[in-house]
């Protein structure tokens, strides 16, 4: 059975995780393959309010295997604890698996990712702080730490005596910090291997066997494709190499491209970004307040998962979100977040972008000329009608219907979902995209 991967189509926050866990129902498998902590996803279901930053969505359905994919860095302290939250919540964490190839974040990279944003000063990228991007450096420049090593203290051992020292010269002699302590790190990160080793296995092998048996995969992005190391908005882009796109998601689990057949796209009803960076449609004052305040007495506001940080809020962008589209092939929408506009007396979607007094339909490459451009928007009714209760695409006001359909238009793809509030049931399926009854 071919793979479905879930990305997110803007600067993450879309809304993949009610997503995933709302499809996650039709699955066997559910598979994270990027990012680290430094993601998060709310999950609002009859237990409560969740949120996640490593576990896949999928976790709250008892028959699935959720799987950990070699793409993430892992701080195991942090998977620790949610799984420790998770259980004690009344969840069944026992059917996680995590990846043996699977780098982990360890002490030295939480301390150069405060201490090198620090030194950038007014240049500072803005990153969570979960030590991901270092982590990620340290893969690509074979220092790493991978979960087999955590798991095999001899291993971990021999890799500390080596890569340690030369981290303690790097955050004393170039950042100015106090070293690390050798006997710290090894007892504590080997209590952490002895917590996690019943998790660990090859998860590359779980995945293709599954595949073979034709069971449903479904693939878990976390962040957003604008963010992504190489099309995002660089340098105010995550670590991830990719981040989000759809044909990483292979490399992150250990599947071949032709497993996968369906991508699905999460873009809100507007546009939200967390950090710096070039936003053409950002809003400010009232409007802003409005988007981001939305459902903040539920706890649903726009405040960053992992950081708590406000977001900065804004107009839906048709042409970046046809951009994502075409880099991760998206051939299915999932619109997250329409009862938030049915607040506002018309709506606006942002079309094409202007220049130096040119038209233009798509962001440049250049920081500057990006932070430049001006939104050409068009202008659309409002419902103001609420919209939670309503489950069957008919049934929306017309006003709704038609943005729904703009969106199709602008990005060239059809919506199959459309999520009109924060619980798993409060969902329009307009297409069934894995052809289970729901």
């Amino acid at each position: 059975m071919p793979a479905t991967v879930i990305i997110g189509g803007q600067w993450g926050d879309e809304g993949k995780g009610r997503v995933v866990d709302f499809f996650a129902r039709s699955c066997s498998v559910i598979a994270r393959y990027s990012a680290g902590s430094n993601a998060g996803h709310t999950i609002v279901n009859e237990l409560g309010k969740f949120g996640l930053h490593l576990v896949p969505a999928g976790i709250f359905h008892p028959e699935t295997t959720c799987v950990v994919g070699n793409g993430v860095v892992v701080n195991p302290q942090a998977l620790i604890e949610e799984l420790e939250m998770l259980s004690s919540r009344g969840v069944d964490t026992s059917r996680v698996r995590v990846s043996d190839r699977a780098h982990v974040v360890m002490p030295w990279h939480l301390a150069i990712d405060d201490l090198d944003e620090k030194m950038r000063g007014e240049h500072a990228i803005g990153t969570t702080g979960t030590g991901t991007g270092p982590a990620f450096t340290d893969k690509t420049g074979r220092l790493g730490v991978r979960m087999i090593d955590l798991v095999q203290p001899e291993s971990l051992e021999a890799l500390l005596s080596f890569v340690l020292p030369y981290k303690n010269r790097v955050i004393t002699e170039l950042y100015g910090g106090e070293p690390l302590d050798y006997d710290q790190i090894r007892d504590e990160y080997r209590e952490y291997g002895r917590q996690l080793r019943p998790f660990v296995t090859d998860t590359a092998r779980l995945l293709q066997e599954a595949h073979d048996r034709g069971e449903q995969i479904l693939l878990e992005g976390a962040q957003g494709t604008l963010l992504d190391l190489d099309n995002g908005t660089y340098p105010y882009v995550t670590s991830s190499v990719p981040s989000s796109m759809s044909g990483g998601a292979c490399l992150g689990v250990g599947l071949g491209p032709t497993a996968v057949s369906r991508v699905v796209g999460v873009y809100k009803a507007y546009q939200t970004r967390v950090g710096d960076g070039p936003f053409p449609t950002e809003l400010f004052g009232e409007e802003a307040a409005a988007l981001r305040d939305h459902g903040i007495d539920q706890g649903t506001g726009e405040y960053g998962t992992t950081t708590g940080r406000p977001r900065r809020c804004g107009w839906f962008d048709g042409v970046l979100a046809r951009q994502t589209a075409k880099l991760n092939g998206v051939n299915s929408i999932a619109l997250t977040r329409l009862d938030v506009l049915a607040q506002f007396e018309s709506v606006q979607v942002c079309v094409g972008y202007e220049l130096d007094g040119e038209r233009i339909d798509s962001l440049p490459a250049s920081l500057q000329d990006a932070n430049s451009v001006r939104p050409v928007y068009e202008v659309l009714p409002g419902w103001q009608q609420e919209v939670s209760d309503v489950r069957h695409f008919p049934d929306l006001p017309l006003e709704a219907r038609r943005f729904v359909r703009r969106i199709e238009e602008l990005v060239d793809a059809p919506v199959d979902m459309i999520s009109v509030g924060p619980e798993r049931e409060q969902a329009i399926v307009t297409r069934d995209i894995f052809g289970v009854p729901l």
